[in-house]
């Protein structure tokens, strides 16, 4: 059962800009899965789902694409470990990482695929990233430093 419902939760995040516990949950019941809250608190997590920007002010939750080799968890880990300020400049994002850091907190976070980013590019410290307008940086930075603490 907890298989089937996984794998109808990552058609539902396909298929719908779902962003809240709750949207996911109706959808579950609409679909004829009898589950609570917390079942779908802890699906999120067994899935590790994402809220990533949408482009227009909104959040979805997304899955880290297949073949990733969990590379959500290894960027929380390195950008948390690693930066050291976060901030944006019109549709331009910059972190500033520890030295020698940035390549590989920019390579885990180009495996997410987030939505909104146009492009990176990190040298020794520093970490670059041009989104798709101001919004979207702005959303970027505001996630960025929640998962920095």
């Amino acid at each position: 059962m907890k298989t089937r419902r996984h794998a109808k939760i990552l058609e539902l995040i396909r298929e719908y800009p779902v962003d809240t516990q709750e949207e996911l949950l109706r959808r579950l019941r609409e679909d004829g899965f009898n589950v609570t809250q917390a079942t779908v608190s802890r699906d999120i997590k067994e899935l590790r789902l994402l809220k990533t920007p949408t482009g227009d002010g909104k959040y979805r939750y997304s899955a880290v694409q297949e073949n990733s080799k969990d590379f959500s968890s290894k960027f929380y880990s390195l950008l948390s470990d690693s930066a050291v300020s976060i901030q944006s400049a019109c549709n331009l994002v910059v972190i500033k990482c520890l030295t020698g850091m940035a390549q590989a907190v920019c390579a885990a976070m180009d495996s997410m695929h987030w939505e909104g980013i146009v492009g990176t590019l990190a040298g020794d410290d520093t970490i670059f990233i041009a989104c798709k307008n101001e919004t979207n940086a702005e959303q970027l930075v505001h996630e960025l430093k929640k998962m920095v603490g």
